[in-house]
């Protein structure tokens, strides 16, 4: 209903089998963006201590999510960080060990899937570390023939359009200042202020217009399911059913207003894709690591990178039998839709706001939906994503490059 061609995920249990909901993604021509940490002890890096958490057990984990997703040629790409450095303090020990996070999947995925897979970074917008946070990551170490630490993308969470601002008073152009020379996919990996509310989501012409999508790569809004934070587009009920809020529709609206074809015409225009080298220059607070020697794998590490983890759960596209929305779905309104299905797309084919039908059922042939839709996504330059997106919360559910 909307025409969102990435959903991203925070939550995921590499245990579970998550083959019938990719699917159903990869059909709708939709990726999946996917951070391999979560909230649970032992299952992220500690921002003050890294080394206290930077361990075989961790590093395993994100290897598990990386077997469960890298068969699916709907995955755009892993997140190695979300919001680990938020403040100088948080700076000052946690950026090498991200980055050596990073090269630890990296690895993993050159020596055991079948294609090259991004992995970056989600980043706080906390002016005073940012541009710091960016060079740490996309630089370019020294007398490294293949700097595989190296972010291949760079995401912002941010919050600084609220209700009806522009792009001066936002500060959106003071990033797109920032980021203008970029060597790696800028995009934002969380946006949508819900101060005042209901949200207007008046960023969206931003986002995909002049200004700024010759820089920046689109946006993932914050969030799906609603919780007690209220961003959320939709309330998902106890008993399955669900009711779309009026910020879903107005987010749907402004969505409809994009002139798809002319943001996927969009072409990359920094002058330079080069990254610079890392070097303590680059770095300008007082207090912010500026030290990149990484810290090597913990032991017990380069064996599962050699050799691979040794309980693992392979995700595949599988053949979906039924396109029906089987969920009662009630609209801003309170009446009920009516006829919602997925609808399959020809391969090659992704989801744009002018490409879906609202409430439509389907009657594409549904013949061999086991077949790739999406192609898959390899390594990434400076070129611009395409992104309509949305994000959602923590259940098993991305941004296309151009």
């Amino acid at each position: 209903m909307l025409g969102i061609n990435t959903v991203r995920v925070y939550n995921l249990s590499p245990n579970i089998n998550h083959d019938e909901c990719a699917s159903i993604f990869n059909a709708a021509g939709m990726y999946m963006l996917i951070d391999v940490n979560s909230p649970l002890v032992g299952e992220s890096l500690n921002s003050l201590e890294p080394w206290t958490s930077y361990y075989e057990a961790y590093v395993n984990r994100t290897f598990a999510i990386v077997e469960n997703f890298k068969a699916y040629p709907n995955l755009l790409g892993f997140f190695s960080g979300n919001e680990v450095i938020d403040a100088v303090k948080t700076g000052a020990e946690a950026p090498p060990y991200i980055r050596a996070v990073t090269r630890d999947l990296k690895n993993y995925i050159k020596n055991h899937a079948d294609r090259e897979i991004p992995v970056g970074y989600s980043a706080a917008d906390v002016r005073d570390v940012l541009e710091d946070t960016w060079n740490y990551f996309q630089c370019s170490i020294e007398d490294e023939d293949d700097d595989i630490s190296r972010a291949d993308m760079f995401a912002l969470n941010s919050y600084s359009w609220c209700g009806n601002s522009n792009f001066h008073d936002s500060s959106y152009d003071e990033l797109v200042e920032l980021f203008s020379t970029t060597s790696v996919p800028v995009f934002y990996s969380e946006f949508g202020c819900n101060t005042p509310s209901p949200r207007v989501f008046t960023e969206i012409q931003a986002i995909y217009g002049a200004n700024m999508s010759s820089v920046f790569s689109g946006g993932v809004v914050y969030e799906y399911a609603q919780e007690e934070n209220n961003y959320g587009l939709a309330q998902v009920n106890d008993d399955g059913t669900v009711d779309l809020l009026s910020d879903f529709r107005t987010l749907q609206n402004q969505y409809a207003k994009l002139d798809f074809d002319s943001v996927q015409s969009v072409k990359a225009t920094g002058k330079s894709v080069t990254p610079p080298k890392c070097t303590a220059s680059l770095i300008k607070e007082d207090g912010f690591n500026n030290n990149f020697t990484l810290p090597v794998p913990p032991p017990g590490v380069q064996k599962l990178i050699d050799n691979g983890i040794s309980k693992k759960l392979n995700g595949k596209i599988i053949d979906i039998s039924d396109w029906k929305v089987s969920q009662a779905v009630s609209d801003v309104d309170g009446s009920k839709l009516a006829n919602l299905a997925v609808k399959p797309l020809a391969d090659g084919e992704i989801n744009t706001p002018s490409s879906t039908e609202t409430g439509s059922s389907s009657d594409s042939d549904t013949s061999d939906n086991a077949s790739p839709r999406l192609a898959p996504l390899n390594s990434v330059s400076a070129a611009v994503f395409a992104i309509p997106a949305i994000v959602a919360t923590s259940f098993a559910i991305g941004i296309t490059l151009v």
